[in-house]
């Protein structure tokens, strides 16, 4: 395995629990308030959810992608770990955020 492969694991797995976190928060927001945007944050974080599960799948359960990317050239592997890695950094900007 490489270096990449695990930080792009560890990536999807955070983003995974802080989308959870939020959800949770944004859920009580909208049953209390009913904002309309607080639903627009629920969709988008739903969205996001089924999609860093869907990385953590391939990553961790299929073999024919992992081989696939410990195949790839390093220029593959690392745009798809800074892909993870940017979607971290978002993710923390918004749950310091929403935690607030």
């Amino acid at each position: 395995m490489t270096v990449l492969l695990d930080v792009a694991r560890a990536a999807a797995g955070v983003n995974v629990l802080l989308l959870l976190v939020m959800g949770w928060v944004w859920l009580g927001n909208y049953r209390r308030h009913g904002a309309s945007h607080t639903l627009g944050f629920l969709v988008v974080g739903a969205f996001l959810l089924v999609e860093n599960v869907l990385w953590l799948y391939f990553y961790l359960a299929h073999p024919a992608f992992v081989g696939w990317f410990v195949d790839a050239g390093t220029d593959v592997q690392a745009g798809m770990t800074m892909l993870c890695g940017l979607e971290l950094v978002a993710l923390v900007v918004l749950a310091r955020i929403t935690l607030r």
